[in-house]
C-alpha cells in the first residue's frame, strides 16, 4: 500500500510536502521503535497524516459534515484544521484503511485529543518535531523528551503550539488546550 499512497501523494500534494511526510514517517518509525509500538501501523499513519492538507476549505467542510463530524465555530472559521480529520476519511475511503488506531492517529495529528493512544502521540510528535521544523534549542529538547517520555513531550509540545498561536494572535481550538491539560495531568500523576 505504501507505493499506492506515495503515488497518490505525488498527484495531490507538492513535492515539499511529500518530503515533510517522509521525514515524519522516518521520525515516527524511530519513536515507535523506542516506545515498543507497532512500526508498520505507525509508518502507515505517518505516511497518510497529510492526505487532505491541500484540500480547499470548502471541500474540507463538506467532507467533514458528510461524515458526521462536529464542525464547531473555530473549525468553521479555520477549515484547514479539519485536514487531519478529513485525512482519516480519505485513508478509509481511498486506501481501505479500517484500523481504528491508524485512523485515529491521522485524525488527531493536528489538534490532539485527551487520552489518545501512544501511536497517536508518536504521529502528533513526529509531525511537530521532524528535523525540518528547525534546530532551535527548544525543539532539540522536545525531541529528546519525545524519545523517553511521550506524555511529557505531548504537553510541552502543546505548550509550544499555544505559545506560537498566541504570539501570532491566532484562534486556538479548545481541543489543543484539553489535550495539553490531559497530558500535563497524566505526566504529573506519574
Amino acid at each position: 500500500m505504501r507505493e499506492q499512497v506515495l503515488t497518490w501523494l505525488a498527484e495531490h500534494v507538492p513535492a515539499t510536502r511529500v518530503d515533510h511526510i517522509l521525514r515524519v514517517e522516518e521520525m515516527a518509525i524511530e519513536l515507535a521503535s523506542l516506545h515498543n509500538i507497532d512500526s508498520e501501523k505507525t509508518a502507515s499513519a505517518a505516511l497518510m497524516h497529510d492526505l487532505a492538507k491541500y484540500f480547499s476549505p470548502k471541500r474540507l467542510l463538506q467532507m467533514a459534515r458528510a461524515d458526521g463530524l462536529e464542525v464547531d465555530e473555530v473549525l468553521e472559521s479555520n477549515p484547514h484544521l479539519l485536514h487531519a480529520d478529513v485525512g482519516a476519511i480519505v485513508a478509509r475511503e481511498t486506501f481501505g484503511v479500517n484500523d481504528k488506531e491508524i485512523l485515529q492517529a491521522i485524525a488527531n495529528h493536528t489538534l490532539g485529543r485527551p487520552g489518545m493512544s501512544r501511536l497517536c502521540c508518536i504521529v502528533f510528535l513526529a509531525d511537530s518535531l521532524e528535523p525540518a521544523r528547525g534546530e532551535s534549542k527548544e525543539l532539540q529538547v522536545l525531541r529528546e523528551i519525545s524519545y523517553s517520555n511521550l506524555e511529557r513531550a505531548m504537553w510541552l509540545t502543546c505548550d509550544r503550539t499555544v505559545q506560537y498561536l498566541l504570539e501570532r494572535r491566532c484562534t486556538i481550538h479548545p481541543r489543543v488546550i484539553t489535550t495539553r491539560n490531559w497530558f500535563l495531568s497524566k505526566s504529573k500523576s506519574k
